[in-house]
């Protein structure tokens, strides 16, 4: 009986456990947040800077890949500003046709000129920045 006792607290500890561990790493905001607004993304156009949006959902593993690189390519290249949106954000998704998760877009001197849909891969992220820059 002692043993049996022993077994459900430990399957207590181990239920709060995975609890806990679920409920940090779900609402953990690791850099996922919206950024985008609409008069931001104006004035950065004004400014002439190549603007690139992405769309996100916390769900997704390609999506976090696609942001890691853009976070790193935000502070290689000059004259960028990135911005990043929940793709269950309609009003931002309706603005760009943006129907998809890990959609990026390119934007300079107030054109679209690169779209892609799950591009994860640095090197291509990276070329579409410098030909459009």
């Amino acid at each position: 009986m002692g043993c049996s006792r022993k077994k459900k607290g430990l399957s207590k500890i181990m239920k709060k456990f995975f609890i806990l561990i679920f409920c940090l790493l779900a609402f953990s905001s690791n850099a996922k947040e919206t950024t985008f607004t609409k008069e931001l993304f104006d004035k950065a156009q004004s400014d002439g800077k190549v603007v690139i949006v992405s769309s996100w959902v916390k769900y997704c593993s390609s999506c976090a890949s696609q942001m890691k690189v853009l976070d790193k390519a935000k502070n290689d290249f000059n004259n960028i500003e990135y911005f990043k949106f929940d793709v269950r954000n309609k009003e931002i998704a309706d603005l760009f046709n943006i129907q998809y998760q890990t959609t990026l877009l390119i934007f300079k001197d107030n054109k679209e000129v690169y779209r892609s849909i799950g591009e994860t891969s640095r090197d291509a992220i990276y070329k579409a920045i410098k030909s459009s820059i």
